[in-house]
């Protein structure tokens, strides 16, 4: 199944069930920050979630418990290679960079890294 992008909406409601595993949209609107956006709004979202194939449910009834059909693992794989391919041409090298450039790594950040890689190489 290809994975859609999400909007950031999108996004802030696959944070909290990815959280909360499963839920019912009140649930997910409880985790949300203040000012808490309208029921109406967070379902609709819900449904175009579910309709993007993100989200799947269970009736109880009128009620519908949600729960994530695609794991964080796998959007974070798909948006890290969006970005990567994106704006990097595909560079981890050029990313990292950039990174460095706009002082999101600091030094200890860049020796953390540096050690991962060579126990990946040691592997």
């Amino acid at each position: 199944m290809e994975i859609k992008e999400l909007t950031r909406a999108e996004e802030q409601l696959m944070q909290v069930l990815w959280q909360l595993k499963k839920g019912y949209v009140k649930e997910v609107i409880e985790q949300l920050p203040e000012p808490k956006p309208a029921y109406n709004t967070v379902s609709t979202i819900i449904r175009i979630l579910e309709t993007k194939g993100f989200v799947g449910h269970t009736a109880y009834g009128k009620s519908h418990e949600y729960h994530p059909l695609i794991s964080k693992e796998e959007y974070k794989e798909f948006a890290a290679g969006k970005l990567l391919n994106g704006y990097f041409d595909n560079s981890v090298k050029r990313m990292f960079s950039f990174f460095v450039q706009k002082e999101k790594i600091n030094l200890k950040d860049a020796d953390e890294l540096m050690k991962l890689i060579e126990k990946f190489k040691n592997e």
